[in-house]
């Protein structure tokens, strides 16, 4: 089990200062929230790779379906660099009640998986640094090595590709079969009415997402489950007891998760206390 950090809130010194605490407390990963309108994300996480060596950086998590994939494209491969391989993009259709509709963003669901999946494609071949064409249904691109005056920029450092996490509807077939096409999953569950349930995936709920992964992912490099969540830090026995179910039912990745937290000195001492180790 990794262990990661969300920052629910700051600037981008903030980012960085806390991030250099997670590096310091033992923690394996520290995430910042994109918006729509407020602090950049790539920003604040270039600042936390010029105050850290070891974490891994990334978003939790970024809408590319309101997003150009060739401006994220030259941000993530930016950060990567700067970092020496330690960027983590995770993806999902975003929640609309964020920003999207004062700003004319697409609402429309199904228009909105068409955009991460194209999305998608685009991002990751931009990723090799190399000219290539797409034609979808959203977007075309076609680019040669006449097409700009300036070089292309470098592939990733990390290969095949920056791992990237998407939101899997559980026990929707076409969203989990997106994730399963990447390096990681960030479960949502399904209600009974058909939307997205608000309480988190239980351990039980991890075990068969485990199983399906195992059963219908052919790749063969590394897949993360990551689920997230909040432990007291100050009682390690506790917190790890919250943590294990998950560990135990395939979770390979635990977030902690302080989203209604806006004192930072609350922050800071749980970054300190570390992460919810089992033993």
């Amino acid at each position: 089990m990794k262990y990661g950090f969300v920052l629910p809130f700051g600037d981008a010194r903030t980012a960085a200062d806390l991030a250099c605490a997670a590096e310091g407390a033992g923690w394996d990963g520290f995430f910042v929230w994109e918006p729509v309108w407020g602090i950049d994300a790539w920003v604040s996480l270039a600042a936390a790779a010029m105050r850290t060596e070891r974490i891994r950086l990334g978003t939790m998590l970024t809408p590319l379906s309101r997003m150009r994939p060739w401006k994220l494209a030259s941000e993530t491969v930016t950060l990567d660099h700067l970092s020496n391989g330690r960027a983590i993009l995770a993806v999902g259709l975003g929640a609309i009640d964020s920003g999207f509709m004062a700003f004319g963003e697409v609402t429309d669901r199904k228009t909105r998986a068409e955009l991460l999946d194209e999305g998608l494609d685009i991002l990751t071949a931009l990723w090799r640094g190399k000219p290539f064409n797409y034609a979808g249904k959203h977007y075309k691109v076609d680019i040669k090595k006449s097409t700009f005056a300036t070089p292309f920029p470098p592939p990733t450092v990390q290969q095949p590709r920056i791992p990237i996490w998407v939101v899997g509807a559980w026990p929707r077939l076409k969203s989990m079969r997106r994730a399963l096409r990447y390096d990681g999953l960030l479960p949502n569950v399904i209600g009974a009415d058909g939307k997205v349930r608000m309480s988190p995936p239980t351990p039980d709920e991890i075990r068969a997402m485990q199983e399906f992964v195992k059963a219908n992912r052919t790749q063969t490099t590394p897949f993360e489950i990551v689920v997230e969540g909040e432990t007291p830090g100050e009682d390690h026995e506790r917190a790890a007891a919250i943590v294990r179910p998950f560990a135990q039912a395939g979770a390979t990745w635990w977030l902690e998760a302080l989203w209604a937290t806006r004192q930072a000195d609350k922050v800071m001492a749980r970054i300190q206390q570390g992460p919810p180790f089992i033993d």
